[in-house]
């Protein structure tokens, strides 16, 4: 099984509790054709870089998961079909990104380096 990320963007115009069960949607998609889902990240209402259909903001959601590359096309498929989604992208990561991920998931680029120690002369 390959690992992926996808980015999902719905419209601003959904309310949060919307917005949670369209995501719900596709994690249950994933969830039913056998992937496993390592982390889901939402980050909320933010800005567009520029506008979709007349619109600025959109609620953001981040899934990694890992499943078999037929999957991936019927999630895609799915996606295009709702009308909420302004945007989408999926990616297939590789050692380095996944080894990226680990390492951000457990906090190792939060914490602070130690001070080097001066040598007495």
């Amino acid at each position: 099984m390959q690992q992926y990320e996808i980015v999902i963007i719905l419209t601003p115009l959904l309310s949060e509790e919307t917005a949670k069960e369209a995501i719900g949607k596709y994690s249950k998609i994933l969830s039913d054709n056998g992937a496993e889902i390592v982390q889901e990240d939402n980050w909320g209402l933010r800005k567009l870089a520029y506008p979709i259909q007349k619109k600025t903001t959109g609620y953001y959601h981040l899934t990694e998961f890992r499943a078999p590359g037929d999957l991936i096309n019927k999630l895609e498929v799915e996606l295009r079909r709702d009308e909420r989604v302004l945007r989408f992208l999926t990616i297939a990561l590789d050692k380095h990104a996944i080894a990226y991920n680990e390492k951000k998931r457990s906090g190792a680029f939060n914490q602070k380096k130690q001070p080097k120690e001066e040598a007495a002369s």
